[in-house]
């Protein structure tokens, strides 16, 4: 899968979304979906701007509501980033007696499990930066509930590799995979991997009913763990000045929007801190993704340090970034992100009762819209 960084083929992906065939095939590997991920986690389009161009194209809410609630849970994990902050980090509710080691399982690293379709996954990880979602599933399932890993280092093993690398979405979506942010553990077996990858392995120790599966022993293949060291190279520094009476755009390796006050004469800088990237690293691929998609912003220096480092922070009129979790210490003003649900905020136990609320909102949408068609 390959990954285009200039903002036009981008918005054309955008445009080549068509929800009923997500709708019917997402689930499989092969299936048609959008490949929007890692555009909307480095913030270069929003989860609002998807939803607007399908509706543009003539698509209405009850063909586009599957896309739309797969979009939405995006915008619920982040809602739970913000409530929690740092806590989401620690086990959100919590924690299953069953966790033998906080490592990771050294097949998983090495693509070695013996299970072909989430080995050839890992494999595509390490070269593409993608995992498509139900494969990610598969590898948490089988690091945390099948290997007895805590959530916590396999997640940032994942997290390290992935172009659409977003804290929130991978983070919770391990502890939900764990059951430490639902109501139980999410296991998978060998036919439903078959079913959706077009695989047909046999014997393997997935091969199993479901109600075998929670107690099994830890397989010989998954019992050698080790520890990660995970590190980012980041690039140098490339402020060459700049105009202190002129305000300030931070962007961030979370907000790479070409459009963001497009038309503001300012300063741009891309703040890249290294005390951000050495609590959560990235690898060598996922930097030069974002440096590539930093491109579509005309004029943006590339500055790596901290936010109060940059030359002149103190004599800038103004200051402006885009509100986020990771990036609450900048200064100034930060800018709302484009959600598609701005009503709906806050913390929900679960997605659940996030997407009764959604739903509430979308039908108001509906009815306003059908209203405006026939006046």
């Amino acid at each position: 899968m390959h990954f285009p960084t200039d903002y036009q083929n981008i918005l054309r992906r955008i445009n080549n979304i068509n929800p009923i065939e997500y709708r019917n095939t997402r689930n499989y590997t092969e299936g048609d979906i959008s490949y929007l991920s890692p555009y909307i986690s480095r913030g270069v389009i929003s989860t609002k701007q998807v939803v607007d161009t399908l509706l543009t194209k003539g698509y209405d809410f009850s063909a586009s509501i599957k896309f739309i609630q797969q979009l939405a849970w995006r915008e619920y994990f982040q809602r739970a980033w913000q409530f929690l902050e740092d806590d989401m980090f620690d086990d959100i509710r919590h924690r299953y007696t069953g966790i033998r080691h906080k490592k990771m399982p050294i097949a998983l690293t090495t693509a070695s499990t013996g299970i072909e379709s989430v080995d050839n996954a890992i494999r595509e990880l390490y070269e593409t930066g993608y995992m498509h979602n139900h494969l990610r599933m598969y590898t948490a399932s089988i690091a945390c509930n099948i290997s007895k890993a805590d959530w916590l280092v396999p997640s940032e093993w994942m997290y390290y590799h992935l172009l659409d690398g977003d804290l929130a979405s991978n983070t919770c979506s391990w502890q939900w995979i764990a059951g430490n942010f639902s109501s139980k553990q999410y296991f998978c077996n060998q036919e439903n991997i078959n079913k959706y990858t077009g695989s047909k392995q046999r014997h393997t120790f997935l091969d199993k009913a479901y109600d075998e599966l929670p107690a099994m022993d830890i397989p010989g293949i998954l019992s050698s763990t080790t520890s990660l060291q995970l590190t980012t190279s980041l690039p140098d520094s490339k402020i060459t000045g700049v105009e202190p009476s002129l305000p300030l755009l931070l962007y961030t390796s979370y907000n790479l929007d070409p459009e963001w006050r497009k038309d503001m004469k300012a300063n741009r800088i891309l703040l890249l801190e290294p005390s951000h990237f050495r609590q959560h690293p990235v690898s060598e691929k996922v930097v030069a993704f974002i440096l590539e998609l930093a491109k579509n912003i005309e004029g943006l220096q590339i500055f790596v340090g901290e936010v109060n480092k940059i030359p002149g922070i103190n004599q800038f009129p103004s200051i402006y970034s885009k509100e986020h979790p990771a990036f609450k210490h900048l200064p100034g003003i930060k800018d709302e992100r484009d959600w598609i649900f701005p009503e709906v905020n806050g913390f929900y136990n679960s997605f659940f009762s996030f997407w009764k609320k959604c739903e509430q909102t979308l039908k108001v949408k509906g009815k306003i819209k059908a209203e405006l068609l026939r006046a």
